[in-house]
């Protein structure tokens, strides 16, 4: 199982982070370059414990769904989206958010395994493993700069 960790400073209070991290519509904002959206489950506004999503996106030239479900979840600090179908053989998406004199330390644990065993293994390597990172650093770059936004609202 390959593991990214991803950390992120924002200028904002906890309970900003956390619920622009678990808003579906920002979300889809934030991966509007691979056409990423909401088709079945909870499809707009903030997912709770339990709740699943299923998103289609195009990814690699190829659309592509993929269905989550928060599976642990204590507010305003921590949750946690598995994958329960899609293109990995499986996803562990950890979002951390701890208190840092009244900002925030975003962090993100991303485990997963591709599927088809050792070639899947390669893909990783190749380019797998770098491409989340890229998509993930994306999307928190612009969740920074919402939350940052808010907080000077």
């Amino acid at each position: 199982m390959a593991t990214i960790e991803i950390k992120t400073f924002i200028k904002a209070d906890l309970k900003t982070c956390f619920d622009l991290a678990r808003n579906i519509d920002f979300h889809k904002a934030s991966m509007a370059d691979s056409k990423e959206r909401a088709v079945a489950g909870k499809t707009s506004g903030l997912i709770e414990l339990g709740e699943s999503v299923t998103w289609e996106a195009i990814h690699f030239g190829f659309k592509q769904k993929l269905t989550s479900k928060i599976t642990e979840f204590e507010t305003p600090t921590y949750f946690v989206d598995e994958m329960v179908s899609g293109a990995f053989k499986s996803f562990k998406h950890e979002h951390i958010f701890e208190n840092k004199n009244e900002n925030t330390l975003m962090i993100d644990k991303f485990h997963f395994q591709s599927p088809i065993g050792i070639l899947g293994k390669l893909a990783n390597v190749l380019f797998l493993k770098q491409y989340m990172i890229n998509l993930l650093e994306t999307r928190n770059k612009l969740l920074k700069t919402e939350a940052e936004a808010i907080t000077k609202q």
